[in-house]
């Protein structure tokens, strides 16, 4: 069993694990505080073939009825696809950076080969993931990250939306609503409520901060769509840049995923950079 692949730079330093192709830590050196909050086994996580959840756990695709995998770790979905829960092949490794493979296969079309590459450049971290369909038949394909960042009682959150997706029932998305309530508007910095929240906003643009007493760390990706989840009494927050919205698969146009044909490729990008809080009088 491969171990953790340890990289670090002056500002930054990582742990990456092969199984999963999570990241287990990641620590600003300059602040001696993680940037990264460990939940389990996983401090972030790549979402693959598809990210979070698809209702009835099936949908339909050019006139077929794509019915998803069971899932080791949830009884009704095929929660955030298997990438997660796989073990990837490690393919170069550096101080700074290392590249990570994965070879998958399921009955129901899914059928790919997905690279995944952390680099350490100064003091952000980039993650870029890549999936390439080697199927005969074409099949729909979304991608996300799941990051779990560190949020205390001093943090605050700050990032803009044009909408939001209430959750309802087994954590599925209710109707769009274009109006955000004021206990989960963060346009301007706030730590918000210490309740359950699980919010997919729409209009995002791309970039979120959260800031502590001594450092602020921006979280930036080129998707329209931001998952926000956090817990009653726990010291994390997580925001998820995802390629398309919760259970996008059964909305009309079905936005954000892509159809790939044999040999075709999609990407998505993260940047996780850390700087100091600048401190006001």
């Amino acid at each position: 069993m491969a171990e953790t692949l340890f990289l670090q730079n002056a500002h930054l330093q990582m742990r990456v694990d092969p199984q999963g192709g999570a990241l287990r830590e990641l620590v600003s050196l300059i602040h001696d505080r993680p940037v990264l909050w460990e939940k389990g086994d996983r401090a972030l996580f790549p979402m693959l073939p598809l990210a979070n959840r698809v209702a009835g756990n099936r949908f339909s695709f050019r006139g077929r009825e794509i019915v998803l995998p069971d899932s080791p770790v949830d009884e009704t979905f095929f929660l955030h696809g298997n990438g997660w829960l796989e073990r990837w092949d490690v393919e170069f490794v550096s101080d700074t950076e290392c590249l990570l493979t994965l070879r998958s296969q399921h009955p129901c079309g899914f059928d790919y080969l997905a690279e995944l590459r952390y680099r350490l450049f100064g003091n952000v971290l980039r993650a870029d993931l890549t999936l390439t369909h080697l199927g005969q038949n074409p099949m729909l394909y979304g991608l996300g990250f799941h990051p779990w960042f560190v949020f205390e009682e001093a943090s605050r959150v700050q990032f803009s939306a044009g909408g939001y997706w209430p959750e309802g029932d087994k954590h599925l998305p209710l109707a769009w609503q274009g109006e955000i309530p004021t206990e989960i508007d963060f346009s301007g910095a706030k730590h918000g409520e210490n309740r359950w929240l699980n919010v997919g906003f729409s209009g995002w643009n791309g970039v979120a901060q959260i800031q502590s007493d001594v450092m602020t760390v921006t979280l930036s990706s080129q998707t329209p769509w931001l998952m926000l989840f956090r817990m009653s009494d726990e010291s994390f927050l997580c925001l998820e840049p995802q390629s398309h919205p919760v259970n996008a698969h059964h909305q009309a146009g079905q936005p954000g995923l892509v159809a790939l044909g044999q040999s075709d490729s999609t990407c998505l990008a993260m940047e996780i950079a850390v700087e100091s809080t600048t401190q006001s009088c």
